[in-house]
């Protein structure tokens, strides 16, 4: 329960635990962002990490000057990028080998076959605007490789969704996260954007959810 306490104190004030980084470790900050974003997008054990409200904080602390805004970008932008090839090279090398029986309810090749058509039709589309989404963009890579989509289109993907994604976030954080209304609610803010990040996640949940229910409840049709 403490550590749980911990790490939501940590979550819900970025700003004050990336200030205190910042002047603790100075020019190290840079590898610290750069192995957290990393990490969340390239480890699947890690999409627990902060992404989107950590990307804005740390932009809104580089326009006070503590950090270069553009050697920042850059940095995290090349960690979303190599973050999510080291996934999808980890789902493409161990993926089919977790697909080999025909029995497992989750872990069978009729799924990993799913995956390759779901992803050879929407694959692109979805690298990107998993970006924007917390958890599945920590799984999205990873199953790509699974799916074996063909790489170069998702180096190119995985590219522009990196670069959109750590600009909206960093440099709306550079010009925004110091305007006195932000500024004084900012845990507020960092509230907002983690709820909005997750929001659309939840409407899907709810939608399947109020789905399956209909489906289950629905009359049965006689003979």
């Amino acid at each position: 329960m403490e550590l749980l306490t911990t790490f939501i104190d940590i979550i819900l004030h970025l700003d004050q635990h990336l200030i205190w980084l910042v002047q603790n470790y100075g020019t190290w900050v840079y590898l610290i962002l750069f192995l957290i974003i990393f990490c969340e997008t390239g480890l699947v054990v890690m999409p627990f990490l902060p992404g989107d409200s950590l990307l804005f904080v740390a932009g809104a602390i580089a326009a006070t000057g503590a950090m270069d805004v553009q050697l920042l970008a850059v940095l995290l932008m090349f960690a979303a990028v190599c973050g999510d090839n080291t996934n999808y090279w980890i789902g493409r090398y161990f993926g089919p080998r977790m697909f080999t029986r025909t029995d497992s309810p989750l872990l069978n090749r009729a799924h990993l076959e799913k995956t390759n058509q779901f992803y050879a039709r929407h694959g692109g589309k979805t690298i990107i605007f998993a970006r924007f989404l917390p958890i599945i963009r920590t799984f999205a890579p990873f199953v790509a490789g699974i799916g074996r989509m063909v790489y170069p289109y998702f180096l190119a993907y995985s590219a522009f969704g990196s670069v959109f994604w750590i600009s909206f976030f960093v440099f709306g954080g550079f010009f925004f996260g110091n305007v006195p209304v932000v500024k004084n609610n900012l845990t507020y803010f960092i509230f907002g954007i983690i709820i909005i990040s997750i929001l659309p996640g939840i409407i899907q949940f709810v939608r399947n959810w109020l789905g399956n229910r209909g489906a289950s409840q629905a009359p049965m049709k006689g003979p």
